[in-house]
């Protein structure tokens, strides 16, 4: 960001004769238009834009990198008178603009210099024109990056502008005093400089007073959270001036300035619960008003003030979000996917504007904002196939830009729903040239996340297994957060597994015992109560007897079976408890929808990876998903599905 230092506007500091000079013909002709001898008609302040003789140091900083820059002397110039009302004055020589026609041609301007050029050909201009001058110097001149121009903060125009504004800060109407403030907060101008100083003290005066009226409090409480690390005691005055006003009545602009008024409130351990039940009530009836900005503001207040209990406000919040989503920026998009994980939101027709949006947008959206789709795709099992593709070309095109943690995020989700995108070819030639010339950038765990990722897809990460399974690295995944807890060491044991069954020329180092567990677990892919027990209900009425098959079997492989069935030579089912004249094993997976992905028949990487190994251990593995069983209406059917499912020829039972 680019701030203005405290000396930035004191052109008065000159010590030289000539300097002192000008501030005496300055001062007295702020005097005369701010005193007795105002135009004709101009009941408010009047103040002359003068610009003065002096060389002032500019201190200028873009992301925390100070530069000094020296201004250009300036010569005392006759320029702009401004005034407080501008309703009942009248023309004189073409010196004076009408409000309505100044803010009409001030809005068709694209640059600082063309405004500049626009201020100069007036004389008389009320301190509301003139703060909106400023304001659409900041629109013009600064975005995500900062100050486009810092050369424009010593065009003298400029700096006239701003030495009237501190010197007759007190002479201000309220809207020209907080317009002057936002703009001049946008444009980075330091909180510390005797300008900024002066219309802080001057709004705060005002604030204690009572005198600011609702969108004033909203004016300056937008400041104050611009200006980062703002004072919590002036925050808390204007949120109890605003609880003194009807709360019904309040505009979408005031709820959301509220709402972002209380962030930094709680955040400083102010409880505000009551006037937060209320709010919300209030904002629940004005969703249909709200703008894509502000949906995202408040839903994103919503996630860091917990407001759990906030149901029908953030279901209403994220249905309505659907329509705005061509429309967010990188950042709104990225605050609402945010709130949809924290609520556990789901809503098909948000995720349907996504995959309209993504395929469309991916090489001009944000790195940040994909990784945040991923995630939300991911942890909603979302399998999205137009937003996978699109994604996976992105990758193709701007890895290399790309940091360690977005690449994991693009890339974890194709392993965790089991899904190889059409340019999956190309996808992991490039994810293996990044990781050959990244490697060691990466953090240990999202390395380790990405390479598990990659072999749930039957993509295996042969050339950097032997970094995964080195002492040294393992003495780093347990030197950082969550070091090698359970679900650690499961991953690490999947990957020795899988370099042992399905990549039987590695011949790098191997996992140490110590790091794998004897069995996987199971949390996330715990067969369906409900399915599990109409699944053993059949079997029990096919097999007649409870002894010829055994449930949740934990097998010397770390997985454990649903249902086990064993066979002899010739086919017989043998009882679950007997060791000898085993010659098959059948492992039935009851597939519940929590192994699958959402509204959809592609088994989960886990689940998948797990069948495959189950069959390369030996196992005759039969699915028995959900959705193949969930019509049959009783326990015959069942039974008859089964037969056909597990002995498609025929089945006996020994003796």
């Amino acid at each position: 960001m680019a701030l203005i230092s405290r000396k930035s506007f004191q052109l008065y500091s000159s010590s030289t004769p000539a300097s002192r000079a000008a501030l005496m013909t300055l001062s007295k002709r702020l005097n005369f238009i701010s005193g007795q001898r105002k135009p004709p008609n101009c009941s408010s302040v009047t103040m002359r834009m003068l610009c003065v003789k002096d060389k002032s140091q500019y201190t200028l900083c873009r992301k925390k990198r100070v530069q000094n820059m020296q201004t250009q002397p300036l010569s005392v110039n006759e320029a702009v008178h401004f005034c407080g009302d501008t309703r009942n004055c009248t023309k004189s020589n073409n010196v004076w603009m009408d409000e309505q026609l100044f803010f009409k041609k001030l809005n068709n301007l694209c640059t600082a210099n063309e405004i500049f050029y626009f201020l100069r050909s007036l004389e008389v201009m009320s301190d509301t024109m003139a703060s909106g001058a400023l304001q659409k110097i900041s629109e013009v001149e600064v975005d995500d990056n900062g100050l486009k121009n810092p050369e424009l903060l010593e065009n003298e125009v400029f700096r006239a502008l701003c030495f009237q504004f501190e010197f007759e800060s007190s002479k201000l109407s309220n809207r020209g005093l907080l317009n002057a403030l936002q703009a001049l907060t946008k444009l980075r101008i330091d909180p510390q400089s005797t300008l900024m100083t002066s219309l802080l003290s001057e709004s705060e005066e005002r604030l204690g007073r009572g005198q600011l009226t609702a969108e004033n409090l909203c004016a300056l409480g937008e400041s104050l959270l611009e200006l980062e690390g703002p004072s919590c005691a002036m925050l808390e005055q204007i949120v109890n001036h605003m609880q003194e006003r009807d709360i019904k009545s309040w505009s979408p602009r005031e709820i959301v300035m509220v709402y972002k008024i209380l962030q930094v409130t709680v955040m400083e351990g102010k409880q505000y619960q009551n006037l937060l039940n209320r709010l919300n009530s209030v904002t629940l009836h004005t969703v249909s008003q709200l703008s894509p900005n502000f949906l995202s503001v408040i839903l994103n207040s919503l996630v860091i003030l917990h407001q759990t209990q906030a149901v029908p406000l953030v279901t209403a919040l994220c249905k309505h979000s659907v329509k705005h989503v061509p429309y967010f920026t990188d950042h709104e998009l990225i605050n609402v996917l945010e709130a949809f994980l924290y609520f556990g939101q789901k809503v098909q027709m948000f995720t349907e504007a996504l995959e309209r949006l993504v395929p469309m947008s991916i090489r001009t959206m944000h790195p940040q904002t994909v990784s945040k789709v991923m995630q939300y795709c991911c942890k909603k099992m979302i399998l999205s196939k137009p937003i996978f593709d699109a994604v996976a070309e992105g990758f193709i095109s701007s890895a290399d830009r790309l940091t360690t943690d977005q690449i994991a995020a693009y890339i974890i989700p194709f392993g965790t729903l089991n899904y190889l995108p059409p340019s999956a070819s190309s996808l992991f030639r490039k994810l293996e040239a990044v990781l050959h010339t990244r490697l060691r950038h990466f953090q240990p765990h999202t390395l380790l996340n990405l390479l598990y990722s990659c072999v749930l897809i039957q993509r295996y990460p042969i050339n950097f297994l032997p970094k995964i399974f080195s002492p040294y690295f393992l003495q780093k995944l347990q030197a950082q957060p969550p070091g090698l807890n359970r679900a650690v060491m499961s991953q690490l044991t999947q990957l020795f597994l899988t370099v042992s069954l399905e990549c039987p020329f590695y011949e790098g180092p191997k996992l140490l015992s110590k790091y794998q567990v004897k069995a996987f677990p199971t949390p996330q892919s715990s067969p369906d109560v409900h399915l599990f027990k109409r699944v053993k209900t059949g079997l029990l009425y096919l097999l007649k007897k409870r002894i010829y098959f055994a449930s949740e079997v934990s097998t010397p492989y770390f997985y454990v079976v649903d249902i086990e069935i064993k066979l002899d030579e010739e086919g017989f089912v043998l009882p679950a408890a007997q060791l000898e004249e085993v010659h098959r094993r059948i492992a039935l997976c009851v597939d519940g929808q929590n192994r699958f992905c959402a509204h959809s028949r592609n088994l989960l990487g886990e689940e998948a990876i797990k069948q495959r190994h189950l069959q390369l251990l030996g196992y005759e593995v039969v699915q028995i998903p959900f959705f193949e069983i969930e019509s049959l209406q009783n326990t015959r059917k069942i039974a008859d599905y089964l037969h056909k499912k597990i002995f498609p020829c025929t089945y006996g039972l020994s003796n």
